[in-house]
C-alpha cells in the first residue's frame, strides 16, 4: 500500500480508510495511540492544526510509517482523483 497525501484532508481520508479496513472504531484507535476519540475525529476530518507528533502516534498505532519523497509531476486534480 502506497497512499499519497498532500493535504491534511487527504491524510485524514487515508487514516480513516485504513482504520475502517482494520475494523477499528475511532475510540479504539485513540486508545491504541494514547489519544481521545475526538482527536482522531479531528485528524480524519483534516484539521490543519493537528501536531505532527499526534499524527505520528496515530500512524504508529495503525502500524504505518511516514515517508517523505519528491513530488510527482501530476496535477492537484490527479491527486484528488486518487481519493
Amino acid at each position: 500500500m502506497n497512499d499519497l497525501a498532500r493535504t491534511p484532508k487527504q491524510l485524514g481520508t487515508v487514516i480513516r480508510r485504513i482504520r475502517k479496513q482494520r475494523g477499528l472504531s475511532q475510540k479504539q484507535l485513540g486508545e491504541k495511540a494514547g489519544l481521545r476519540q475526538e482527536t482522531i475525529s479531528l485528524i480524519e476530518t483534516g484539521n490543519p492544526a493537528t501536531r505532527i507528533d499526534t499524527v505520528l502516534a496515530v500512524l504508529a498505532a495503525l502500524d504505518l510509517e511516514f515517508r517523505v519523497g519528491p513530488r510527482g509531476k501530476g496535477s492537484a486534480a490527479d491527486i484528488e482523483d486518487i481519493f
